[in-house]
């Protein structure tokens, strides 16, 4: 049965879809903010060197995000490479919780970014619509596993 999460979800996919084919090679991950069940902001992945679907999202709301709950399709990135960390950027605006759809295998991540969300005092739920974000994000997640 579907839940008011499961809808937040699935409009975090159809966000991440939206990034597809600029983001490449980067995965189309989508990011909605959510607070007193109504959605105030969106995200998704923009091409590479700019705003990661969380970035994006946060730079839409300005001042603090207490009480506010993050639907994102993959783990927030846990380090800086071309741009700042997602998880590092939601837990600074004090998000509440973050629902994760899936874990990140790329092994600089690989469950670091939800360690600094935890690590923040935030609530962290992984796997809602799992299957769903893996058919999305497939292609992006077959480059990383290759050595």
């Amino acid at each position: 049965m579907p839940t008011l999460a499961t809808d937040f979800m699935r409009l975090a996919l159809l966000e991440g879809r939206k990034a597809l084919p600029d983001c490449l090679p980067n995965p189309p991950v989508g990011c909605v903010l959510m607070k007193d069940s109504q959605v105030i902001t969106s995200g998704f992945t923009q091409p590479p060197g700019q705003h990661h679907a969380e970035a994006m999202a946060l730079s839409q709301v300005s001042g603090d995000l207490s009480g506010v709950t993050a639907f994102v399709t993959l783990e927030p990135c846990s380090f800086y490479g071309r741009t700042p960390s997602c998880a590092k950027g939601l837990a600074a605006r004090g998000i509440n919780h973050v629902f994760v759809a899936m874990l990140d295998p790329d092994p600089r991540n690989s469950g670091a970014g939800i360690e600094i969300l935890k690590a923040a005092g935030i609530k962290v739920s992984v796997g809602l619509l799992g299957e769903e974000a893996l058919n999305d994000l497939t292609r992006y997640l077959t480059k990383q596993s290759k050595p």
